[in-house]
C-alpha cells in the first residue's frame, strides 16, 4: 500500500509539475477544474446526495458558482484582485468557525451536518479553492508562487504522516480522526523548518525569517484544519475515504482538503510575505 502510495503521488506531482510550468496561467486554471468537479462528485456522494441526477444538479450548481465569479472578478482581461481578496477572506473566516466546529464535535455537527448546510459548505470551499489558485497565479508569483503554496501542503502531508507512523501515540483529535495525532503534528510543522531555512537562505529576493514563518507555519495550520475536517464529514457519514480513484489515496478530496483550508490563506498572505 505504501509502495503504491509514492507511485500514486509522484505521478501525481510530475503532472501537476509540468501542467504549472507548460501551460498558460489561465489554461492551468481551466485544466484543473475537472478537479474540482471530481471533488465537487465525491462531496455529493459523502453528504449522500443519492441520485445522479440530484448529484449532476450539485456539480451544474459548483460550475455556475464558479462562472459567476469569472465573470464578476472580470476574468480573463480585466482581473480585480481587490474582490476576490475579500472573497478569499470570508473563506479564511470560515474555516476559522469550522475550526471551532472540529473542536466541538460530535455535539457541533447540530450546526453544519444538515444536508443542505453541507451542500452549500461544499460548494463555497470548492470554488474558493479554484478562485484561490486563480488569484495566485494572477499575482507577481505566478507558477512559482503556487508551486511554494503546494509544496507547504505536501511538507504537512508528508511529516505529519511519516511521524504519526513512526512515533504517534498521542491522539491529536480522536472523536474526529483516530489516526491523527499530535507527533504527526509535530513532524507536519517540523518539517516546514526545512523549507523555512531554505526559502530563506537561498531565494533571489530578502525575505526575512519572521515572515517567513509565519507565512509557512499559517497555511500549514490550515491545511491540517482541512485535512481533519473533511475526517469529521467522513466520520460523521460513516464513509473510510471520499473515493476510490487514486490508487494508495483514496479519493480526490482525500488529497486536496487541506488544500482547500491552506490555498485561500496562502493566496492572501503571498503579496505581504514578500512586501
Amino acid at each position: 500500500m505504501l509502495k503504491l502510495r509514492i507511485i500514486t503521488a509522484v505521478c501525481m506531482a510530475s503532472l501537476f509539475v509540468a501542467m504549472l510550468f507548460l501551460l498558460p496561467s489561465l489554461w492551468f486554471a481551466i485544466a484543473v477544474l475537472p478537479l474540482v468537479m471530481m471533488g465537487g462528485w465525491e462531496w455529493s456522494k459523502l453528504i449522500k446526495i443519492r441520485s445522479t441526477a440530484a448529484r449532476v444538479m450539485y456539480l451544474s450548481a459548483l460550475m455556475f458558482i464558479i462562472f459567476g465569479i469569472s465573470v464578476w472578478l472580470g476574468l480573463p482581461d480585466n482581473f480585480l484582485a481587490q474582490q476576490a481578496q475579500n472573497i478569499l477572506i470570508g473563506t479564511v473566516a470560515l474555516w476559522a468557525i469550522i475550526f471551532l466546529w472540529i473542536q466541538g464535535y460530535p455535539s457541533s455537527s447540530i450546526l453544519w451536518s444538515p444536508r443542505p448546510i453541507l451542500a452549500l459548505l461544499g460548494l463555497i470551499l470548492l470554488s474558493v479553492t479554484w478562485l484561490s489558485v486563480v488569484t495566485i497565479l494572477m499575482g507577481d508569483h505566478a507558477q512559482w508562487g503556487l508551486l511554494l503554496g503546494i509544496l507547504i501542503i505536501v511538507f504537512a502531508d508528508v511529516g505529519g504522516f511519516v511521524a504519526g507512523k513512526l512515533f504517534g501515540k498521542h491522539k491529536l483529535a480522536p472523536l474526529v480522526s483516530p489516526g491523527k495525532t499530535w507527533e504527526g503534528f509535530v513532524g507536519a510543522m517540523g518539517l516546514q523548518v526545512l523549507l523555512i531555512v531554505f526559502l530563506v537562505e537561498y531565494l533571489p529576493m530578502e525575505v526575512s525569517l519572521l515572515k517567513a514563518a509565519f507565512l509557512i507555519f499559517s497555511v500549514a495550520l490550515y491545511s491540517i484544519i482541512g485535512d481533519l475536517f473533511e475526517s469529521m464529514v467522513k466520520r460523521h457519514s460513516g464513509v473510510k475515504d471520499s473515493g476510490s480513484l487514486l490508487p494508495g489515496h483514496g479519493g480526490v478530496l482525500d488529497r486536496i482538503d487541506g488544500v482547500m483550508a491552506a490555498l485561500p490563506l496562502y493566496a492572501l498572505l503571498l503579496g505581504a510575505w514578500v512586501s
